[in-house]
């Protein structure tokens, strides 16, 4: 740390975004915060991540790597996988959207780590690494976009290429928050397209699609249809936390 930064510290020092405990450096969250986070560890579906509700003495170990849940069964998502590094509820609500809505975004660093860790594990070979777009008038109003940020952080730690601007939205949707799950799908229904400039340059390529949070998914499965309708291979969904319903949390 430099003479300069270190009487920054001094005089203002980093605090934990979700306690305002004072911690060794930006970005880091106090031993209050973690503790209060719950991360998602297997059993989870193959598909979409979701963590599975079952006695681990009860597993088949052979088998339960390629499990699905309910849901993606019935329908199967567009995106070959997904996976979340916690559960947004609410001992991450609030760091979660402090980093979305709250310029604090020097979570990036907290958050990158988190997604890296996923990435090894589930030996995503991935080529491109893109982040879901906001609309020109959104990006306007908050001045970021959350997700951006973690692309490029991720590609930084990874040396997987990210691209920003592949993705982008044709027309700013309704805020999903208090839409149903029909009603997500039909607002972000048409809402995304590939530039002419992109179309061959992610053809056939293996995707890492980052947002931050995953609720029913309808966000990243209309990304993911769009890609895979312009070649590409694979598409794997990387967020920081995910909605997870009463009864299915491990």
């Amino acid at each position: 740390m430099s003479i300069w930064s270190s009487i920054v510290s001094v005089i203002l020092p980093p605090r934990c975004a979700l306690t305002g405990e004072i911690v060794d450096r930006p970005g880091m969250i106090s031993a209050t915060a973690w503790a209060s986070l719950t991360f998602i560890a297997p059993p989870c579906c193959h598909s979409c991540g979701v963590p599975f509700d079952v006695d681990h003495d009860d597993l088949d170990i052979e088998n339960i790597s390629y499990m699905q849940c309910g849901a993606c069964l019935s329908h199967p998502p567009a995106f070959d996988q997904s996976r979340s590094a916690i559960v947004y509820n609410d001992g991450s609500r609030d760091l979660v959207l402090a980093f979305k809505h709250g310029d604090q975004t020097h979570l990036t660093v907290t958050f990158t780590p988190w997604l890296q860790t996923i990435v090894a594990q589930q030996h995503w070979n991935a080529d491109l690494i893109i982040p879901v777009p906001l609309h020109w008038t959104r990006l306007f109003k908050r001045r970021y976009n959350q997700s951006a940020l973690l692309a490029k952080s991720l590609s930084d730690v990874t040396n997987i290429p990210a691209t920003m601007f592949a993705l982008k939205r044709k027309r700013a949707t309704e805020s999903q928050g208090h839409l149903s799950a029909k009603d997500r799908e039909e607002n972000v229904k048409g809402a995304f397209f590939i530039p002419d400039q992109y179309q061959d340059l992610i053809k056939d390529k293996k995707i890492i699609l980052i947002d931050d949070v995953l609720t029913t998914g309808a966000t990243v499965n209309e990304c993911a249809k769009i890609l895979k309708k312009c070649g590409v291979s694979d598409v794997m969904v990387l967020t920081i936390a995910r909605a997870v319903r009463d009864g299915m949390a491990a």
